[in-house]
């Protein structure tokens, strides 16, 4: 029988981005910097719904668009572009589409934003979930009534966090880990919430809580436990090029859910997570910089290290025989017109 379920439920704020990179360091008052790469996009959000939807998962998200340019490019991007099921998003009248200026420079990035609170909540726009294989949430101090919900309908809940503000880590919020099938923060987070000095001493509490815990670590990698098979395993990271690291643990998150629908082993699913996290990062952040098939086909052909084959070629049997057309990555200026997305403006040399 076939699942007609969305395979990746979603809600969350939305962005429009713009990512401004090739910094020598950070800005300083009263100085000026010419910046030698820009691009723009949708982010927030948008970030997990685009890099689920490359990997040809149907994605479903619930968010807020303002009624201005903004949104409305935003909504024509995800929606006719990257084939992103809107349905149960709603455009708020009067209210401005959240604008975050991203200043990239070496591995780190400085965000500056304008807006307002939503005028519709999660939990409102979710009101009684649909069913769904899966959703990706990040898990606040509040929890959301929508995601017990949502576990009760049998929807598996992968849960990631953010930083916070406060450096509370109130561990409370680990509680929410009862309704988790897998939970995915970086080791910051994983060391601050456990109140532990290690990624791996992190990780073995996580995965006392959790089914399947996996743990972060930036430039050297993931670890990764998964309760179910027994399984444990450590990835290193990819040996490449940083132009922003802007949505690339969105990017992570999503490929693992990917991977994980696929009933790979754990390896293989941290693997492929690292992986797309580490071609994203190669290009202007937000949601346009998700490599999706396309990305891990052309990077896997490319590669002539035969140490590197050795490690990913499970993607032989993994790629699918069609892996769809090029991704757009984020144009340097938006549409003249945003009625419509076509290709013409999303090309360029990025």
């Amino acid at each position: 029988m076939d699942d007609d379920r969305p395979d990746v439920l979603l809600t969350g704020l939305l962005f429009y981005d713009l990512v401004l990179t090739g910094l020598g360091g950070p800005p300083t008052p009263g100085e000026e910097i010419w910046t030698r790469g820009m691009g723009c996009g949708p982010g927030g959000i948008a970030n997990l719904a685009v890099a689920a939807s490359r990997f040809g998962l149907r994605t479903s998200l619930a968010t807020v668009f303002g009624d201005d340019f903004y949104g409305e490019h935003c909504r024509d991007v995800l929606r006719d572009q990257e084939g992103v099921d809107l349905s149960l998003s709603r455009t708020a009248d009067g209210w401005p589409t959240p604008v975050t200026v991203s200043v990239a420079y070496g591995h780190d990035r400085a965000l500056l934003t304008h807006g307002q609170e939503p005028p519709y909540s999660q939990d409102v726009l979710m009101g009684d979930p649909p069913e769904a294989r899966t959703a990706l949430v990040h898990l606040e101090a509040r929890p959301r009534e929508w995601l017990a919900k949502a576990a009760a309908n049998g929807t598996q809940i992968y849960g990631d966090v953010g930083w916070d503000p406060a450096q509370e880590w109130s561990p409370a919020l680990l509680d929410q880990l009862a309704l988790c099938h897998a939970f995915l923060p970086n080791e910051t987070e994983a060391m601050a919430y456990t109140r532990t000095d290690s990624a791996m001493a992190a990780l073995g509490t996580l995965s006392e809580l959790v089914p399947v815990a996996v743990v972060t670590r930036g430039g050297d990698g993931a670890i990764a436990v998964d309760q179910i098979t027994g399984e444990y395993a450590e990835v290193a990271a990819l040996d490449t090029a940083v132009l922003d690291a802007t949505g690339a643990g969105d990017v992570f998150g999503a490929s693992f859910v990917a991977a994980s629908l696929g009933g790979w082993p754990l390896t293989e699913r941290l693997r492929f997570a690292v992986l797309a996290a580490g071609l994203s990062v190669r290009h202007h952040g937000g949601a346009l910089a998700a490599p999706g098939w396309y990305g891990v086909a052309r990077w896997w052909r490319s590669q002539t290290d035969p140490d590197v084959r050795g490690a990913y070629g499970f993607l032989a049997d993994r790629i699918p025989a069609d892996p769809g057309p090029p991704v757009h990555h984020a144009p340097v200026t938006p549409p003249a017109s945003h009625t419509s997305v076509g290709p013409r403006a999303f090309e360029g040399t990025h």
